[in-house]
């Protein structure tokens, strides 16, 4: 025992000791460097895994890109062709509409003819049976005509050729027109017409305002078989008109709203004379509302009937104006004994109709296909005509507006004339007024040519 009681210290214990300690410490700093390490490697393998991720979501990225610009640029090849077929229909409609705008006197010019030719086989004696014959012939005629003036108006206002002349119009007057013209059909069939009364006006054509009624009155007298139809015009607000044609037909089921309006959709009713519908009268409707910028609605009940709404601007009352003024006139008179009539017409068998009509008129025909042979024939029998009869499109791009003013110059005094032609435009109708010539409008009916004739020789 040493001094003082106390034991030595064992140096090796002391250093085991102080080994021991260094160890322990060292286990904790190596486990906290471990935990570090294994973490940072978790973190790096999930970077790793998003790196890679990335990279697959970046190529199908750009394969699906790749796939969609393939996709767009075969759209716009495809859009291209589309639009290069639909050029070459729009165009190929456009020539088609404005050779049958062009072509009204071409294709008017036979049934002219053949009309003429008619009137004055009827003129003539011939068996009941005959008679017959020459209705029937009329009647068809009257077919023709009506879906060949259809086809053109179509024509001309797809080609934008007709364009309206608005103006203000007495309602009234253009109702009383078709009154006169329906009321012997309404009755016929054993149907009432009833027009109400207006003193309104509206802003229209009032040529084209009675194609649209005339078409509407029309369809619900073909469509009625008990009751009739009514024509209403009533105020829509301070500014607007409506008129409605009502009917007590077999109305038209909804589904088929939209299906009258097409060319050639025939209800299947067949008029009382033997005449079929052509299916136009709604097509050319719509087209002429569309042209006058007016509003055209429906409303139909089946088994009850049928309302045509049409929505105009009102117009204030102007100086009374008869509708003969607006529209075509048609007069009547009989009596062209003895008259001198200068025809001039380049188609040998409407001229050969009209001379064979004349004469069954007792006039006196020289008639040539030229200006130049008429001047000639005139010449010859040594007197002035008393009336010209003149086609508008003679040969080498010449008209009749010239043969009326070449005779008038010849003969030296204002012959009273009348220009023939299917074209229904405002240019030719301006010439002849400016060469105060009368009007008629291609196929000529022989009843209005005989009685515009008899009046311009009073």
């Amino acid at each position: 025992m040493s001094e003082g009681g106390r034991s030595p210290v064992d140096p090796q214990a002391a250093r085991i000791a102080e080994l021991e300690t260094r160890v322990a410490r060292l286990e904790k700093v190596n486990s906290v460097l471990i935990d570090r390490v294994e973490r940072s490697m978790d973190s790096q393998g999930s970077a790793f895994s998003l790196f890679q991720t990335a990279i697959g979501l970046e190529r199908q990225i750009r394969e699906r890109t790749d796939e969609l610009t393939r996709t767009l640029r075969k759209l716009e090849r495809t859009n291209e062709e589309l639009k290069t077929a639909k050029d070459a229909a729009e165009e190929a409609n456009r020539s088609k509409t404005r050779f049958l705008a062009a072509a009204g006197h071409d294709l008017l010019q036979p049934v002219n003819a053949a009309r003429l030719s008619v009137s004055a086989l009827s003129d003539t004696r011939v068996s009941e049976e005959g008679r017959r014959f020459v209705r029937q012939i009329d009647r068809s005629l009257n077919t023709i005509e009506s879906l060949l003036r259809t086809l053109l108006d179509m024509s001309k206002l797809d080609a934008g050729v007709m364009v309206p002349n608005l103006t203000s119009v007495p309602i009234a007057e253009v109702l009383a027109s078709l009154e006169s013209d329906f009321r012997p059909i309404a009755r016929r069939k054993g149907l009432r017409l009833v027009i109400a009364p207006t003193t309104a006006w509206a802003v229209t054509d009032p040529v084209m305002l009675r194609r649209i009624l005339q078409n509407l009155v029309s369809n619900a007298l073909r469509y009625t078989e008990r009751g009739g139809a009514l024509v209403g015009v009533r105020a829509r607000g301070p500014d607007h008109l409506r008129i409605d044609v009502v009917d007590t037909g077999a109305g038209i089921p909804p589904d088929r709203h939209l299906a009258i309006f097409e060319e050639f959709h025939r209800g299947g009713t067949e008029a009382d004379d033997g005449e079929i519908a052509l299916g136009l009268g709604l097509s050319i409707v719509q087209r002429l509302v569309g042209a006058l910028g007016h509003l055209l609605s429906l409303t139909s009940t089946v088994g009850r009937g049928t309302v045509f709404s049409l929505v105009l601007p009102r117009a204030e009352p102007v100086q009374p104006l008869a509708l003969e003024n607006l529209m075509t006139r048609s007069l009547q008179g009989f009596g062209l004994s003895g008259a001198l009539v200068a025809l001039v017409e380049n188609d040998e068998a409407v001229r050969e109709a009209t001379t064979a009509l004349l004469e069954r008129w007792s006039c006196r025909v020289a008639a040539g296909r030229s200006i130049d042979a008429v001047v000639t024939a005139f010449e010859a029998e040594g007197r002035a005509p008393d009336l010209v009869l003149a086609d508008y499109h003679l040969d080498a791009g010449r008209t009749g507006i010239e043969a009326i003013r070449v005779l008038r110059r010849r003969f030296g005094w204002d012959i009273p004339a009348i220009v023939v032609t299917a074209d229904h435009g405002d240019e030719v109708a301006q010439q002849a007024a400016a060469s105060s010539a009368e009007l008629m409008l291609k196929p000529v009916k022989p009843a209005e040519l005989r009685a515009l004739m008899t009046h311009m020789l009073q």
